[in-house]
């Protein structure tokens, strides 16, 4: 008897192919009439990839959700297989583009033989691919360092590897808010690496370039350029989501953002945050830093020296989703609730104890294989894979980006193989050593 397959058997079963020339083209010229104008995007060419020949990789910084649309449009006439997050492919409005573009699922922060595997394919057959090596678009206005592996992968497919640059993307786009805000998108396209550069070059030296390629951050680059972005009265819109603590007073949580106010709801403290995405306090006793990624380095500071506290705990109520079985999600759902539970975040790892489809479950992650999470769409709920499962979290609080950061940073201490950027460094002054004299 026939069993019916599941959505994850078929889509892991898929051969991907080139993408269809015309179709490519002509979603291209679609996409190109809906935003290049409305979004004020200008692409600059360091180099003319128009005149290369054989396979070829592009890579990018991930400002947004929209960074696939600049990217593509940068480099016509060639088209490209983009890779994308494996659990973008189970809701029902992306299938048909995804599936009509041949794009290559991925899952984020984990090891995916099955991407690899196809991305190589379509090189040896003579196609080009795009990748976002951060495996996630931008949380805080600016670029996370890129994925575990990726500098090594690069280096294994030995094809000439261009890059493109965006500015502006976070701020057309952001995480905290789904609006669509129009200004000004800065693309600069670039050859990164040749061949034989990616042969000489040690897995360290590649992946150094990749950060000083990559590196952007939105904020800092509007403070120059000044740019006017669309929807001032929403600025500050769940803005909380991610500034959720109070330099001021020291609270968390009590940070809240609304049209184009953020305030403290514990001491007043607070700003508006006006067109060009500038703070400008509410009275003289305010205290805000320069920018929201500056804000958002603050609370990475802390919840680094959070997690150095011997017995550190994370722990949160939250309700459990995963991917469905058989039928894709509908109205831009993210996944299916399947249970309810706590999560709890220490130096061994993530665990969640709780039901998962009406039996209960406990799951655990080693530190070591945790990295970062991966967030869907906005800074509501956060995800990783369990033993190869999908898991999203949403927690009863807005407290996403707590846990953010004291997950990476606990990752970190106790000696995990994703770092944060040099120049960070001299922030961490407790060792992976003696952390783990003290857990």
């Amino acid at each position: 008897m026939d069993t019916k397959k599941t959505l994850a058997q078929k889509l892991h079963s898929r051969k991907i192919k080139q993408p269809p020339k015309y179709i490519y083209l002509i979603l291209a010229r679609i996409w190109r009439m809906m935003y290049e104008k409305k979004l004020g995007m200008t692409i600059k060419y360091n180099v003319d990839p128009k005149k290369e020949k054989g396979p070829f990789i592009v890579v990018s910084n991930h400002a947004s959700r929209l960074d696939y649309i600049f990217t593509g449009l940068a480099f016509l006439p060639h088209r490209m297989n983009f890779v994308a997050g494996y659990n973008e492919f189970f809701r029902s409005h992306l299938a048909m583009v995804f599936r009509l573009l041949q794009v290559i699922p991925k899952k984020n922060f984990v090891p995916d033989i099955y991407a690899m595997r196809e991305i190589k394919r379509i090189l040896k057959g003579g196609g080009s691919i795009c990748i976002f090596p951060e495996g996630m678009s931008s949380i805080s206005g600016a670029n996370q360092p890129v994925a575990l592996g990726s500098a090594k992968f690069l280096k294994s497919c030995g094809v000439p590897v261009y890059s493109t640059h965006i500015a502006g993307g976070y701020l057309t786009s952001t995480k905290y808010c789904l609006d669509e805000r129009y200004g000004r998108v800065d693309v600069t396209v670039d050859l990164l690496f040749t061949p034989e550069e990616l042969k000489t070059l040690t897995v360290d030296e590649i992946e150094a370039r990749l950060h000083e390629n990559l590196l952007q951050d939105d904020y800092a680059w509007n403070k120059r350029e000044h740019v006017a972005f669309t929807g001032a009265e929403k600025m500050a819109h769940n803005m909380h989501d991610l500034l959720y603590w109070c330099p001021r007073c020291g609270s968390e949580f009590t940070m809240h953002g609304e049209g184009k106010t953020l305030v403290c709801t514990h001491c007043g403290n607070g700003a508006t945050v006006d067109e060009y995405y500038d703070f400008h306090p509410l009275d003289e006793t305010c205290v805000i830093p320069e920018t929201p990624r500056v804000w958002f380095d603050m609370e990475r500071a802390r919840a680094a020296e959070a997690v150095r506290e011997p017995g550190f705990t994370l722990t949160e109520h939250v309700k459990m989703g995963m991917l469905p079985l058989y039928e894709m999600l509908k109205k831009e759902d993210t996944c299916e609730m399947v249970g309810e539970g706590e999560l709890t975040l220490d130096s061994t790892g993530l665990t969640y104890r709780g039901t998962r489809r009406g039996e209960e479950v406990e799951l655990h992650m080693p530190i070591a294989q945790l990295p970062t999470y991966g967030m869907c769409t906005d800074v509501s709920r956060f995800y990783t894979f369990f033993d190869g499962e999908f898991c999203e979290f949403y927690p009863e609080g807005r407290t996403v980006g707590k846990w953010l950061h004291c997950t990476e940073e606990m990752h970190r201490f106790m000696g995990g193989k994703w770092k944060n950027f040099p120049n960070w460094e001299h922030r961490y002054d407790v060792t992976a050593g003696e952390a783990e004299k003290t857990a």
